[in-house]
């Protein structure tokens, strides 16, 4: 098993090897190499919180319309509770009325 060698023991080895010529182009190299490694994570990071923003907005919209549903259904059957309470409450005055009339 051989470790990789750093950048500045790479560096290093083609600076004994070709000279220093080599030497700095392979930290030029090895520079642009990182600052692309970098480059794509960053752009890789945006990309991903972006995705999870729109997914996040979509979900908000979707608990939002299921609120909205369920305020409506809740609003209805308050509706129909109050009518029935109504029904109830005439009826229950009439034969009130019936019954002291008789």
């Amino acid at each position: 098993m051989t470790d990789e060698p750093t950048l500045f023991e790479a560096a290093t080895q083609a600076f004994r090897d070709h000279g220093l010529t080599a030497a700095i182009t392979a930290l030029i190299g090895g520079s642009l190499a990182v600052a692309a490694s970098v480059t794509r994570k960053a752009f890789t990071n945006e990309a991903m919180l972006e995705r999870l923003d729109r997914e996040l907005s979509l979900e908000r919209e979707r608990i939002d319309k299921l609120r909205a549903d369920d305020r409506k259904t809740d609003a209805d059957r308050l509706e129909r509770i109050e009518t029935d309470i109504r029904a109830m409450r005439d009826m229950l005055f009439e034969a009130f009325q019936r019954g002291r009339t008789d």
